[in-house]
């Protein structure tokens, strides 16, 4: 009987998010004319714009690999510099099966090839994720504040109220918000059991706690905060860049993205793989409200999203073929 619950749990992880991610993309391309898509890729996209954004999302992961070796190295545990990089670019790409089965991932890995206690390593991965929500919380009340300006001259030159507004936003966008909202929420609860399940074992408890402390004993702090600010700055730039693929999206300028990548950062937090729909929703969303046309909109969101989830899929095709060259460790069992 637990091996059948087991299976389940297994499918319905798997299964949900598709399903989700699935409808909400349905939803916002149900009348959408794909063969026109070809001739933006091909005719119309700038494409040496969405090369140049490439390195910025390969040095965000591996810059979050660097940063780990940061609140590792207080607790005795060591770990190669290759080891942790691959294991970031793993990570990523396992959480396009699973959502946010990369954390696990990548501890994982780091146990099995350099020997570091998966508690510990699964303790700093908390640590990481609370840095990252101070972070974005402060970049998000800085977008805030910038654009307060925008959004008061919108309603100002169109004469229109903000209820108004709220009022246009269509019967399926709300459903589709609300949705977002409760499945959000139930993961956060689902979170919240497991670790309830990971307390009642002494020594995980011990790591985690580790882990989390781990951070008042990094040894060069500046460097921690620089790493930190170093890879939202190229999450932000790999977004950012591709704005000058599209005329549509080239003169919008870095209040807009900065908007756009903040709103699309908390839409990711509804597990679906890569934030698949629940991003597209919401930067589709932020984009009409700078402007944007629809359908322009709609292509802007397909390509960029599409394109930078292949990018994710090939780094954790390389971090494959990479760790099997890296020798394991003596310590790993």
């Amino acid at each position: 009987m637990t091996a059948i619950r087991r299976y389940i749990s297994t499918i319905l992880r798997v299964c949900l998010p598709l399903i989700l991610g699935g409808a909400i993309l349905y939803w916002m391309y149900r009348d959408f004319d794909f063969a026109s898509i070809r001739g933006i890729i091909f005719g119309e996209m700038n494409w040496w714009w969405m090369l140049l954004s490439f390195p910025f999302g390969i040095l965000a992961q591996a810059f979050r690999g660097w940063r780990w070796r940061q609140t590792l190295d207080p607790m005795g545990e060591k770990a190669r510099q290759s080891t942790l990089v691959c294991s970031i670019f793993a990570s990523y790409a396992a959480s396009l099966v699973i959502p946010r089965i990369g954390e696990f991932t990548r501890c994982g890995i780091l146990k099995r090839w350099d020997g570091v206690s998966f508690p510990k390593a699964l303790g700093t991965v908390v640590t990481e994720r609370a840095v990252d929500t101070l972070l974005m919380l402060a970049v998000t009340a800085i977008a805030i504040g910038i654009n307060l300006p925008v959004f008061d001259s919108f309603f100002s030159r169109t004469g229109t109220r903000i209820d108004f507004f709220i009022g246009q936003f269509s019967t399926a966008g709300w459903i589709v918000t609300i949705v977002c909202g409760i499945v959000a929420c139930g993961f956060i609860m689902f979170m919240l059991r497991r670790m309830t399940v990971y307390n009642k074992v002494r020594d995980i408890i011990n790591g985690l706690w580790q882990g989390i402390i781990s951070l008042r004993k990094v040894k060069n702090v500046p460097l921690f905060i620089a790493l930190t600010l170093a890879i939202w700055l190229c999450y932000f730039l790999h977004y950012y860049l591709t704005f000058f693929c599209f005329e549509a999206t080239s003169h919008l300028g870095i209040n807009c993205a900065l908007v756009s990548f903040v709103v699309g950062s908390i839409a990711v937090i509804v597990p679906t793989p890569n934030g698949a729909g629940p991003w597209h929703f919401a930067v589709k969303t932020m984009l009409i409200l700078y402007g944007v046309a629809d359908n322009e909109a709609l292509y802007f969101v397909l390509i960029v999203h599409t394109v930078q989830t292949l990018l994710v899929v090939l780094l954790g095709i390389y971090a494959t073929i990479r760790l099997s060259f890296i020798k394991k460790s003596t310590l790993s069992k």
